[in-house]
């Protein structure tokens, strides 16, 4: 009302046993807040997740990949105590998590091809993202060089962004969104009807970038004119100067740039939006949920599910000098993400609190690479070097009906909601049976083929190994007996071995990470 809101929030334990959680010396940050919160709601936590699966869902999470034997013999073999905190350094400081990282950021930031074919601008600003990611550059810097981006692509791969994002409604919405959780879109045309945020909030955001030209000659460069930044406001005609978000007005200066103005304020330890805009966003990409849902919606009326933790895990973050890896090894290294995916009778409801691993499925890029290595064949992209991963694409306009299907995003908005992890019924026929998999299947160089022709190893070998390539552990009894019985007879047919590895890729612990 009038700018201000209240919240009142309400949960109803399952149980209560007596006193709330008590700290533990072992305990982390996260594992205290989760521990206490279920605690106060009688839900008791599954137990820990064994190595095989711990390997392959970090892989999955950080990598963007399944594990290779090789890698899943070392890790399985590995008995020290340390072996999970060395496998996330290892991954951490591989190209592979540079990659990843690199491809969920260009999609966020819009990083589209204009026309039909890939541009020098797409790969320049992918290489500087994946660069980024592998020196470990602080976040606030990143965000920093992204904002007061100038020069041209070839100088300057940061003012993609800016070049991409050309409307000054959009880079003020994007920002907002990306980089503050803060969906002020409504606030262009009204005062926002569930936050406090007013037309004139949105137009002192947009003076930021009033002094910002564009030049095309050889190439497009951006420069800041001499001016004093400013914006009207839509409805009285006003001029407005520059302020961030419940930020303090900025001081007028014609021969400075705004925009440093506007990463000091985003950036700073004390905006009370920054950390936690970025902490909710990798929560969610490691644990299926964000503290708040949808991520990039940290509004007043929408609440964490656990203040507590949040507050923690921004203030840890800040601490550490804004270090990406270092908030990546506090939630990849803790108990809570290392649970087991599998629900008891006290947990089962819970969908808010983190009793257990929420099991959630393969993105496309993700899907696409794993199936390539189960059925030992590559999948091309025009104009990509051959051996190219779905997750290193520099952008998402390449002809994919694979990708498209299984919800790559068009990166079109900041927003990650474009990315969709619902599943359909054109995912589970063009699993089951379309060309791409049948061609994939049946390649006379891929697995299939390759085991049929296998007469040095038993049948019982290559089952075991085909089952360590796809879930990164041996098959049960139960598996081993039913692969055995159906290729009975015919080792040497190429077929019978195309259906077992149809069958393992089609089964649902195959398609999520659990």
């Amino acid at each position: 009302y009038q700018g201000q809101v209240a919240v009142f929030r309400a949960e109803l334990p399952l149980r209560f046993d007596g006193p709330s959680h008590a700290i533990a010396e072992s305990e982390g940050i996260v594992d205290h807040f989760v521990g206490k919160k279920l605690a106060s709601l009688g839900i008791t936590a599954s137990d820990e997740c064994d190595d095989a699966t711990f390997l392959r869902r970090i892989m999955l999470d950080l990598a963007g990949r399944i594990p290779t034997l090789d890698e899943t013999a070392t890790f399985l073999s590995d008995a020290t105590p340390d072996r999970r905190e060395r496998l996330v350094d290892r991954i951490l400081a591989s190209d592979d998590y540079a990659e990843l990282f690199a491809r969920k950021w260009s999609a966020i930031l819009r990083n589209r091809r204009s026309g039909g074919t890939l541009q020098v601008s797409n790969m320049l600003f992918h290489q500087w993202l994946k660069e980024s990611f592998r020196q470990n550059k602080p976040y606030d810097e990143f965000v920093t060089e992204l904002l007061t981006a100038t020069g041209s692509i070839y100088s300057n791969p940061a003012t993609a962004w800016l070049n991409q994002v050309s409307d000054q409604n959009e880079r003020v919405e994007d920002v907002s969104q990306l980089f503050l959780g803060q969906r002020i879109q409504c606030a262009r045309c009204h005062h926002h009807p569930y936050e406090k945020w007013s037309q004139e909030d949105y137009a002192r955001m947009s003076a930021f970038f009033s002094t910002i030209s564009k030049k095309s000659t050889d190439g497009v460069t951006f420069v800041t004119r001499i001016a004093s930044p400013s914006a009207k406001h839509p409805k009285t005609g006003r001029s407005v100067a520059p302020a961030g978000l419940d930020g303090i007005e900025l001081t007028a200066d014609p021969t400075a740039d705004p925009r440093v103005g506007l990463a000091n304020w985003v950036t700073e330890a004390d905006n009370p939006f920054f950390a936690k805009a970025l902490v909710n966003r990798y929560w969610k990409h490691f644990m299926g949920r964000g503290l708040v849902e949808p991520e990039d919606d940290l509004r007043v009326t929408n609440p964490p599910s656990n203040p507590e933790l949040m507050d923690a895990l921004a203030e840890s973050y800040i601490g550490s000098g804004y270090d990406l890896k270092t908030l990546v090894r506090t939630i990849c290294l803790s108990k809570t993400y290392a649970a087991s995916a599998d629900a008891s009778d006290n947990n089962l409801i819970d969908r808010r609190s983190y009793s257990r691993f929420y099991p959630k499925r393969m993105q496309a890029e993700t899907l696409l690479d794993a199936i390539d290595a189960v059925t030992g064949t590559a999948t091309n992209f025009e104009g990509m070097p051959a051996g190219t991963r779905a997750v290193g694409l520099p952008d998402t306009g390449f002809n994919s009906y694979f990708l498209s299907v299984f919800g790559q995003p068009d990166s079109k908005t900041a927003c990650e909601c474009e990315r969709s992890s619902e599943a359909n019924l054109a995912q589970s026929l063009h699993l089951l049976n379309s060309e791409q998999m049948q061609k994939k299947l049946a390649d006379e160089k891929g697995r299939a083929a390759r085991m049929a022709g296998d007469q040095q190893r038993s049948t019982d070998e290559k089952i075991r190994e085909l089952y360590l390539v796809a879930f990164s552990r041996e098959p049960n009894d139960g598996e081993l007996k039913s692969g055995l019985e159906y290729l009975s007879g015919r080792e040497n047919q190429k077929e019978p071995w195309e259906d077992l590895i149809w069958a393992l890729v089609n089964s649902k612990e195959f398609l999520f990470n659990h």
